[in-house]
């Protein structure tokens, strides 16, 4: 069996590897199956603008200065969750959904939710996997560098125990 994966705050000297790394996680999943409008707006600047100012909410897994996941939380929200793919099937992901699941409740989040985008079946299976059950769909409005962008995607909810 191998190393825990160790979960860990995001260093603010972090934010060029890991907006690189959330870009091209988001252009793997997300480029080919979004309006072409909203792919045009998630450039990789807007990323680590976007990741700047969620820095308190961000945790990490991997060596400081190369992390291989990233997690973030939003209110009752897992908001972002992307791994590298070099990290896949490590458990990286899991550790950062388990840690994302464990912050949420400490605020006393009961029932938390995320978005996935429709046609993003590996990440669905994903979260199914890891106990979280689809809600439906419903409109999410998304923050861009051109403003709001109102996208349906699944969501998909877990209670927690606090």
């Amino acid at each position: 069996m191998g190393e825990p994966v160790i979960v860990r705050h995001a260093l603010s000297a972090e934010i060029p590897v890991l907006a690189r790394l959330w870009y091209d996680g988001w252009q793997d999943a997300h480029a080919a199956i979004v309006p072409a409008e909203l792919a045009r707006r998630r450039t990789l600047v807007s990323f680590a603008e976007r990741l700047a100012g969620m820095l308190d909410d961000a945790r990490v897994a991997g060596p400081p200065g190369a992390p291989l996941g990233l997690c973030i939380i939003k209110h009752e929200e897992l908001d972002q969750l992307y791994v590298s793919p070099a990290a896949r099937g490590t458990g990286i992901a899991a550790a950062l959904v388990g840690d994302a699941e464990q912050r949420l409740a400490a605020r006393g989040i009961e029932r938390a939710w995320l978005a996935c985008a429709i046609g993003n079946a590996r990440a669905a299976r994903f979260y199914k996997k890891c106990g979280w059950t689809l809600a439906g769909t419903v409109v999410n409005r998304l923050e861009t560098i051109a403003g709001p962008f109102d996208l349906e995607v699944w969501r998909y909810e877990k209670h927690l125990r606090p």
